[in-house]
């Protein structure tokens, strides 16, 4: 029967006494006050650059500063590049809409090409996943005026202006609309918006797993709007109960395509800016639900690059499409036995007549060159290694992020546009750990970020390709003072061989003062599908995790992590595909291999302590080792799972498994709770009762099958908290606490 967690006061669940931490140097009462200042206070969050943008070709750029006039409110600010001189092009006062009232909040903001106005993006809310619906603000002459300002509050979605900056477009109920600066006439491009007919933005699935949220595009002479449209009649509504609220629960409907169910279907428009009759790209295929286009762009103001994947996605071809009458050539196809990505390193190379690729036709992830007017490819960065994204170019070259010698970090590097030699690298090499990079139009300049999974990140301006630091822009001296107590000893990575010619890469962090003769608890964090990694040297978007799992070092437990075979590691096609249609099953052998090597080559470690725990794939992968390596892992935490394949979405789970009625065997054998029966040790299940992504329900069935076959576990439901489970006042503090005092009940820490 279950096992419910028992309520207890935070200081008892902290578990009092170093006594009782077996020699961690961790207290309880710093462990609580450790997650409180994580969770709570963010005292450890780092401080961005930005946001910025490149202006007169990359000469100069402008970012947003503190008022040093209005207290709580922002300038942006205009550098030059070269020299640092500095301006304020727009103050906060600038952007008082009214007396009495503040400045409007800076969540974005875009400049027309001539740099004369200004598209502000504030007051906004969260759709699903990120902030994209709100309200538009255009500064122009010391002018401030409101876009769209009929609409209701904070309902405009990804507002542009058009290329000569005298009007812009915007989404507004599922609707694409035009409007004028000069005299605010509104012109409607589309009048069928509904919940099920969607225009200029997408549907669940498509922002989800393509990111595809802005769903429309300016053609370059402001003449013509390219758009998406949805019809989203006939897929499958997931409710949302919100229990807590009001009296009466409040479901919200979502159409969200499982598995092997309905999509939408999907094509791409133009439509004349001044409004008129919308020309359809003519996509061969009789049935749009049976595939997809995650990408289009414009080539010229007459043309159209439209990407179609096929619904397995494997195969993809990209149309030039004549914006006149929507005809289509066939630029270039692509296949995989396995899976495609989606391929946004889209670039033309300089003088418009060849399209920059990316395949893993010959095993690795390259730029290949594609002519625009047809005939064989060529490639442009040869070597037995992988490219991860196209960062830019200049006349000359590409640059481009890869790591050819080290899987978990990443460098850039330089290849000539004509293939001649092989790439070479720009990142320097007494910097080792994590590059990234917003390069210049021209290329060359680069606001250029550099941090390891010890080291904060650092932002900085250099000059390429020799990439000469020109000035520190943020430098996060404060952070990185307080965080390297916290970092003692430093994160060690390393291989574990796990079969002859099979290395894992891992990472792991150790109690101080490990004393070798004495055996530690071993915690392994686990994701291990195809859409992420684990494994990177590099300071994570959300520290609050790393500084967890440093917290709990010190508290006497060691905790790693290795990536499988099957995770995007750059490591070639091979390696990332070779579980196509069994995800789950090599992975969860893979994870196991590596806790028993390590295991074996480490004394320090004791076999009778091991836990793994792990969020949404992660989530998954823990209930996969607990269930089908019982005898090696005694304790699990899993959060936001996906037990039941079948019941994900059909973009994500059919790209890496295939269609359900051809793989049958494989989302069964793929799926956690086929193997529940051979749950032993101790089992926590955390999720959000308003997930939207990994919903509830798949948990609910795993929950009702442990009862069926009389196995104790712990859960924990979320009420109305999403995939992230961060929403409402201590929520994260709270989950992250239950995950300890777990831990800690369940998997006692320090040697023994």
């Amino acid at each position: 029967m279950n096992r419910p967690m028992r309520p207890r006061p935070l200081l008892a669940l902290l578990l009092i006494g170093s006594s009782f931490l077996g020699g961690g140097t961790l207290t309880a009462d710093e462990l609580e006050a450790r997650l409180a200042r994580i969770f709570t206070a963010r005292e450890y969050a780092a401080r961005t650059f930005g946001p910025a943008r490149w202006l007169d070709d990359g000469r100069a750029y402008t970012t947003v500063e503190d008022s040093a006039v209005v207290g709580g409110a922002k300038d942006i600010v205009r550098y030059d590049t070269a020299t640092g001189d500095r301006s304020v092009l727009v103050s906060a006062g600038d952007l008082v809409p009214g007396a009495g009232e503040a400045a409007l909040t800076v969540d974005d903001y875009a400049w027309s090409e001539d740099g004369t106005r200004l598209l502000l993006f504030t007051n906004t809310v969260k759709v699903w996943r990120r902030n994209t619906r709100g309200d538009y603000w255009v500064l122009e002459g010391g002018t401030l005026r409101q876009v769209g300002a009929g609409f209701p509050e904070s309902t405009l979605m990804f507002a542009k202006l058009s290329p000569d900056g005298t009007r812009v477009a915007y989404v507004q109920t599922n609707d694409l609309y035009v409007e004028s600066l000069a005299d605010g006439t509104l012109t409607r491009l589309t009048s069928d918006g509904s919940a099920t007919s969607i225009n200029g933005t997408s549907d669940w699935v498509y922002e989800e797993e393509f990111d595809l949220r802005d769903g429309f595009r300016w053609s370059p002479d402001g003449g013509h709007i390219a758009f998406w449209h949805f019809d989203a009649t006939g897929i499958g509504q997931f409710p949302l109960v919100n229990n807590t609220d009001t009296t009466y629960p409040v479901v919200t409907w979502i159409p969200y395509p499982k598995v092997g169910t309905t999509n939408s279907a999907v094509k791409v428009g133009v439509v004349s800016a001044s409004g008129g009759e919308v020309r359809w790209v003519k996509v061969p295929g009789e049935d749009p639900r049976a595939y997809y286009l995650p990408r289009m762009e414009w080539v010229s103001a007459g043309g159209l690059l439209v990407q179609q994947m096929d619904r397995r996605q494997q195969a993809t071809d990209l149309w030039l499409a004549d914006a006149r009458n929507g005809e289509t050539r066939r630029l270039l196809h692509d296949e995989d036995e396995a899976w495609l990505d989606i391929g946004d390193e889209w670039r033309w190379l300089p003088g418009g007549g060849e399209l920059a690729w990316v395949s893993e036709r010959d095993g690795w992830r390259h730029l290949w060159a594609a002519p625009k007017d047809g005939g064989p490819t060529r490639l442009l960065t040869p070597g037995a290694f992988d490219i991860l994204s196209l960062e830019g170019m200049d006349a000359e070259r590409l640059f481009f992020i890869a790591s050819p010698d080290d899987a978990v970090r990443r460098y850039l590097y330089s290849a000539p546009l004509d293939g001649s030699r092989a790439p070479e690298r720009v990142s320097p090499a007494d910097q080792v750990g994590t590059h990234a990079y917003d390069i210049s139009p021209d290329g060359r300049f680069a606001f250029h970020t550099f941090s390891t999974m010890d080291q904060p990140p650092v932002v900085d301006l250099v000059h390429l390709p020799s990439h000469q630091r020109v000035r520190v822009l943020e430098d996060n001296a404060a952070l990185a003072a307080a965080v390297a107590p916290l970092l003692v000893p430093p994160t060690e990575f390393f291989q574990v061989e796990i079969a002859t010619g099979v290395s894992l890469d891992g990472w792991m962090v150790k109690p101080r003062d490990l004393d070798p003769s004495k055996k530690y608890p071993l915690l392994m964090f686990v994701y291990g599908e195809p859409a992420n990694v684990t494994v990177t040297d590099a300071w994570p978007r959300r520290e609050g995790r790393l500084l967890f799992h440093r917290a709990l070092a010190e508290a006497g437990y060691v905790v790693a992590s290795v990536d499988n075979r099957g995770t995007p590691a750059p490591r070639g096609r091979e390696w990332r595909k070779t579980v196509h249609g069994a995800v789950g099953v090599l992975a969860t052998e893979d994870q196991t291999a590596a806790v028993r090597k390590l295991l074996a080559e480490r004394r320090y470690l004791d076999p009778e302590r091991v836990a793994a725990w792990g969020w949404s794939g992660g989530g998954s992968m823990t209930l996969n080792l607990m269930f089908r390596s019982p005898d090696v892992y005694k304790v699990g935490m899993a959060v936001a799972p996906v037990p039941d394949q079948t019941l994900y979405d059909t973009v994500y789970q059919e790209r890496y498994m295939g269609l359900p009625e051809e793989n049958e065997e494989g989302y069964r054998s793929g799926s956690p709770i086929t193997f529940a029966d051979g749950l032993i040790g101790d089992l926590l299940i955390v999720h959000g009762t308003g997930d939207d992504n990994v919903h509830i329900q798949g948990t609910e069935r795993l929950v009702n099958r442990l009862i069926e076959l009389g196995k104790p576990f712990d859960y924990m439901a979320y009420p109305n908290r999403t995939h992230g489970i961060s929403e409402g006042e201590g929520t994260s503090l709270h989950l992250y606490s239950l995950l300890a005092r777990y831990l800690r009940e369940h998997l006692p820490p320090g040697p023994r």
